[in-house]
């Protein structure tokens, strides 16, 4: 680990590097999992971070965002047997997935820390969890990934969704990167290297979505 440099949030490696510094904020390249994260001391707080949440329209009757969304669905779907049970983590304040798959015929529950924060959702277990445009917000992922992969039932699916970081050149304009909420970015090898890590195999139907399963 270089010095004064913090451990990857990701995977807990310590061979992290500074990539990059934009407007005052160093970014983080992982050697092991090879995701590029912000230094944590630039983190909005808790509050600011929230009240950015609010400023999204996300909503389930938004055809835009449903159309948005297929792109995790549809592959999910494909993979699904009838009838299964889902937990949709870090949902948001409008579930429109959620509200999507139970009308294709599964049972969702929601978990968000800030707007669905009903703690008995994650002391059960899951047919699937999907996590979409979430990821990208955590502070801690690794915690979290190991969390998630608890929660799946043996044959289950982790179905994820964030925009794959895959242009060094672009970053510091990046649209993604200037989301003050957003902390941590993958390349389809962090995902890859995450599934690994926790005995999952992996799948990437298409560029931005990874869908997980727990072996049975």
């Amino acid at each position: 680990m270089n010095p004064g440099s913090p451990t990857c949030p990701v995977c807990r490696d310590g061979r992290t590097r500074v990539f990059v510094d934009v407007d005052g904020k160093a970014y983080f390249r992982c050697a092991g999992c090879e995701c590029t994260f912000l230094d944590p001391t630039g983190r909005l707080a808790r509050e600011a971070e929230h009240a950015y949440y609010l400023t999204h329209r996300n909503q389930p009757g938004d055809h835009g965002y449903r159309r948005f969304l297929l792109k995790l669905l549809q592959p999910l779907l494909d993979r699904l047997p009838p009838a299964r049970e889902g937990l949709d983590f870090g949902c948001g304040p409008g579930p429109a997935l959620a509200a999507m798959l139970g009308e294709a015929g599964h049972h969702v529950t929601l978990y968000d820390p800030a707007f669905h924060p009903d703690a008995s959702a994650l002391a059960r277990s899951y047919d699937f969890i999907t996590c979409t445009e979430v990821l990208e917000h955590l502070h801690a992922p690794a915690a979290t990934f190991e969390q998630l992969t608890r929660l799946l039932r043996p044959g289950g699916w982790l179905a994820v969704m964030t925009c794959f970081q895959t242009d060094d050149a672009r970053f510091a304009q990046w649209h993604y990167r200037r989301d003050p909420t957003h902390v941590v970015f993958y390349r389809e090898s962090t995902l890859r290297h995450v599934a690994a890590r926790h005995g999952l195999d992996i799948e990437v139907p298409c560029k931005d979505v990874a869908l997980m399963r727990k072996p049975a």
